[in-house]
């Protein structure tokens, strides 16, 4: 069997996609077989979040996810500063606007 281990993937990105979407939120489910994670914008004060896009992944997939983000952030502090964040991260949602305690829904 071919070791595939050292090919380079080439990614072919549509304009429209290259523009992205802006979110400021992610509620985050998972199932046996899979994770979900929304991506949603919300105003201060609004309680309603219009998610821009869905993201559904196999658990080893989210998991390698989870440790390029890890990878990625140590390195963006290291080159950047710590990034600063104001209370604790919520388990399953992370609201920038939850200063006053309540937690958004997506």
């Amino acid at each position: 069997m071919p070791d595939n281990s050292n090919k380079k993937i080439q990614f072919n990105l549509d304009p429209e996609i290259a523009q992205g979407v802006y979110a400021n939120i992610a509620l985050i489910v998972h199932s046996p077989s899979e994770f979900i994670v929304d991506f949603a914008a919300i105003l201060p004060g609004v309680q309603k979040a219009d998610v821009r896009a869905r993201v559904i992944l196999a658990p080893e997939h989210a998991k390698r996810v989870m440790l390029a983000m890890q990878d990625n952030i140590r390195k963006y502090e290291k080159q950047y500063g710590t990034i600063q964040m104001q209370g604790e991260p919520r388990s399953e949602t992370i609201n920038p606007f939850s200063g006053s305690g309540n937690q958004g829904e997506a």
